[in-house]
């Protein structure tokens, strides 16, 4: 090993085991499961005909800025995100974290870094938002999907994405089903009843995630198979897309209601993960 990578190797653990750097990622659970509420609840909203702003990552921001004392409120926010985005990049490059967080094999790594840029991306909006930003959708999966189209080859790029977006979401409903993400909690400091509710709250929330993902995994595939750029959908178009279903106010409102619950599960987290 190089003079250079053991200089980087040790200024990572300095940077990991720093109190400062613990804050910042548990301040980054709290911001996330806020904006997944947010979400859950918008979706609620949708699923009782009252919803206004988008169920998307911008009407949960936008819904924080309207809060008295919001911009205040969308700042932490905004910090939380960086905090949280960053933490998941230096999971991506040490593998696992003092306290044990984290996953060093090659996939934990990749979910580590794709996770990193999500964040980094909704940090990005909510200091948009913060400077002023037009009120457009957080994205334009249609636009983008179009844009990828064009490609050589970008039939497969997108269709590979879509796979991409299943594959994360059956890995949602894998660790949720299985409890894996208990393995990532510090449970020998919970009592009695955070022990009963924390794996039932966690895996109701990874549940409506994988279903999340799944959606918006065949809408972009769809996409890719017939050319067609508008079939694409974010998380907004994934769960209006199952409110029109038969049943889908029920559905919808029972994907909500877990999304509101993995907003829960990651604030309640933030004092139990191990970082």
């Amino acid at each position: 090993m190089s003079s250079m990578q053991a200089q980087a190797r040790t200024a990572g653990r300095q940077t990991t085991h720093s109190t400062a750097f613990e804050a910042l990622a548990r301040a980054g659970l709290v911001a996330r499961g806020v904006v997944y509420a947010i979400i859950g609840i918008l979706a609620i909203q949708v699923a009782s005909h009252s919803g206004g702003a988008p169920t998307n990552q911008r009407g949960a921001l936008e819904t924080i800025q309207r809060q008295p004392f919001g911009h205040w409120l969308l700042v932490a926010t905004a910090i939380g995100l960086g905090g949280y985005s960053l933490w998941r990049f230096v999971q991506a490059v040490a593998g696992q974290g003092p306290e044990g967080g984290g996953d060093h094999s090659t996939f934990g790594r990749i979910s580590a870094a794709v996770s990193g840029c999500a964040y980094a991306a909704m940090c990005a909006l909510a200091v948009s938002l913060l400077l002023g930003a037009s009120s457009q959708s957080s994205s334009n999966p249609h636009k983008s999907t179009a844009g990828v189209l064009a490609w050589p080859g970008g039939q497969w790029i997108v269709g590979i994405a879509g796979l991409a977006f299943i594959g994360v979401g059956l890995y949602q409903g894998y660790k949720g089903v299985t409890k894996e993400f208990l393995k990532e909690e510090k449970t020998e400091r919970m009592g009695p009843t955070m022990r009963t509710w924390m794996p039932r709250i966690g895996m109701t929330g990874y549940l409506a995630r994988m279903v999340v993902f799944c959606l918006i995994g065949i809408f972009v595939i769809r996409a890719a198979i017939d050319y067609a750029p508008k079939k694409a959908v974010g998380l907004d178009g994934a769960l209006e897309t199952l409110s029109r279903q038969t049943y889908g106010t029920v559905l919808l409102a029972v994907v909500a209601a877990g999304l509101i619950a993995f907003g829960i599960f990651s604030i309640t987290e933030s004092r139990y993960r191990r970082i």
